[in-house]
């Protein structure tokens, strides 16, 4: 059966928190009335939250536990969530419990009532964020709107509810290293907003620090907008224009005999125009490295495991084909084999995935 309401979380070293999240989260979707399922995405966690997912979803069924081989990343890791979600809505929820998933029931009936397509989750009290991570997504945020011209809220995150047709749209495009927060508002369908406070990190320590947000930021920008490559043109052109005129300024003083201002100025210039050349190169090679990982088609991310295809039956008349695999999750041919009638035979896996 298709559920209604599919909730995806990524996590990465999870343990403290894990239980936590079970405790408030189960109680709440059976509360709702509607059929649900909660796909928890592994991303290569290396302490117990494998054990305990699995311990979880024993007690818990409409726990899907879904396991990447690899540490993907946060986005990689929603995406891997969206590409396996069966749900007509579909909700992406941190595992933190930062973003409090009480919520989840206030962005159902918004979407309901206004038929819309995208409810984001908006916080209304950052008090618990430090200063600096306030000013700073502030500041972020009206730049890339200025660069993009996205509608993206300041103080949403990868909280939101998103309808079938909104997640089958971002599973369909082929970029790498999306950041949903920007993609999911570019994309234009209509959308509305749930304000609430955001809380403590219930346990655990962040899985965002400094370096991994500036990597969020510099994806964010190149992935939304090509304005910097027209700053690196315009930026280009200034030069070449101040680069002519000192060139007639340096032709006039030689011709009336003045000497041109000494080793100073020289400096000052050869370093502008190379801090220039070099900001602009920065940008380009970003864009580049871009184009390259695109080029390679590289996966984003494995899929190791999936309990739902554990649990379902493979034959009978009446069973529920599984999903699609995601254009993403390549799965090595192993070869087809025939029988004597010359139908093909899917060949068993050679290296089942562990339960871990």
């Amino acid at each position: 059966m298709v559920p209604e309401l599919s909730v995806v979380i990524p996590m990465y070293n999870e343990e403290d928190v894990l239980p936590l999240l079970v405790q408030r989260l189960r109680p709440l979707l059976d509360g709702m009335g509607v059929t649900y399922e909660v796909v928890a995405v592994d991303d290569g966690s290396k302490d117990l939250t494998p054990a305990l997912l699995h311990r979880h979803h024993r007690e818990w069924p409409a726990l899907r536990v879904l396991r990447l081989r690899a540490n993907a990343g946060h986005q990689a890791a929603i995406s891997a969530g969206l590409a396996a979600a069966r749900g007509a809505y579909v909700v992406t929820l941190d595992a933190d419990l930062q973003d409090p998933p009480e919520v989840i029931p206030e962005m159902l009936e918004a979407a309901r009532r206004d038929n819309v397509d995208v409810v984001y989750g908006v916080r209304n009290d950052r008090s618990t964020d430090t200063w600096f991570k306030r000013v700073s997504a502030q500041t972020f945020y009206r730049f890339i709107r200025v660069m993009s011209g996205t509608s993206a809220h300041a103080d949403a995150g990868d909280f939101r509810l998103m309808s079938r047709a909104t997640v089958d749209a971002v599973n369909s495009l082929p970029e790498h290293n999306r950041v949903l927060r920007f993609v999911v508002p570019a994309l234009g369908f209509p959308s509305d907003t749930v304000e609430y406070k955001r809380e403590e990190r219930a346990a655990g320590s962040t899985k965002y620090p400094l370096m991994k947000m500036i990597r969020l930021s510099v994806d964010s920008l190149t992935g939304i907008s090509t304005a910097p490559l027209r700053l690196a043109t315009i930026a280009g052109f200034v030069g070449a224009v101040f680069a002519i005129l000192l060139i007639i300024y340096g032709l006039v003083a030689r011709a009336q005999g003045h000497t041109v201002a000494g080793w100073t100025s020289t400096v000052a210039i050869v370093a502008g125009v190379g801090a220039v050349q070099l900001v602009c190169v920065g940008i380009l090679g970003e864009y580049i490295g871009r184009m390259y990982a695109q080029l390679q088609g590289r996966p984003t991310y494995f899929v190791a495991y999936d309990s739902l295809a554990e649990s379902s039956p493979r034959h009978g008349p009446t069973d529920t084909p599984l999903p699609a695999t995601p254009r993403e999750e390549h799965i090595p041919t192993q070869g087809v084999r025939r029988d004597q009638d010359g139908a093909t035979k899917a060949p068993a896996p050679a290296n089942p995935a562990p339960l871990g």
